[in-house]
């Protein structure tokens, strides 16, 4: 299968999943990846150009030691995307609340010093990014068309609030990680489909229904 032909192919698959869907805001930092607006006043941001990034993402992540490669966010419905792309691709996660001082102060338990951070919004995940652009630590971002993107190495301009939106960019970066380390053809399927990776509510409402009984417990004490 020739390059075009399976872009095409990958394309076809993916617009259905809401991933070029952004919001009714635009910054000056993420026009340039705006083909136009929706009916509803929604910003479109170029699937091609989305598609593209990932496959830069993938050569970049491929160079490092996978490793030393964090992914991490605080966005919920990040979760389960990212547990199936550190699944398939080795690499280590960080989920939910980022703790201070993890990049920047080595007198900390769980101080950590990555070669590259995957972080699934700018805004949600900005004491991430600030510690990583403070640590010299290159960043790669999913990024929305109302997100601030000046400390991120690399966008990835794409839905990043949508559950299926979120499941298709892990799904299509962990795929062409796995290309790129020839770990996978291109014409091979992958062992999970990107239903696989989407964060379903029954995951949320189990994670609250936890937090709100380990919250009870502690105040029992």
């Amino acid at each position: 299968m020739s390059e075009q032909t399976e872009m095409s192919a990958i394309k076809k698959k993916v617009l259905s999943t809401g991933i070029r869907v952004g919001t009714d805001v635009k910054t000056k930092f993420m026009r340039q990846y705006i083909t136009e607006s929706s009916p509803e006043g929604l910003y479109m941001l170029d699937i091609d150009i989305t598609l593209s990034r990932i496959k830069t993402a993938a050569k970049f992540v491929s160079r490092k030691d996978i490793k030393r490669v964090i992914v991490c966010s605080g966005r919920e419905y990040a979760s389960t995307p990212i547990e199936k792309f550190c699944e398939c691709t080795g690499a280590p996660m960080m989920l939910r609340r980022f703790m201070p001082g993890t990049l920047t102060n080595p007198s900390l338990p769980f101080y950590t010093e990555p070669h590259l951070l995957i972080i699934s919004d700018p805004q949600v995940d900005s004491q991430a990014v600030t510690e990583a652009t403070n640590a010299g630590v290159p960043v790669i971002g999913i990024a929305n068309t109302d997100n601030l993107t000046s400390k991120l190495d690399l966008v990835i301009p794409a839905n990043n609030r949508g559950r299926k939106a979120l499941a298709t960019v892990y799904w299509l970066l962990a795929r062409e990680i796995l290309i790129q380390k020839g770990e996978l053809t291109e014409d091979q399927d992958m062992k999970y489909e990107i239903d696989d990776f989407e964060t379903k509510i029954k995951d949320i409402e189990e994670d609250e229904d936890d937090d709100f009984q380990k919250k009870n417990y502690t105040s029992r004490f």
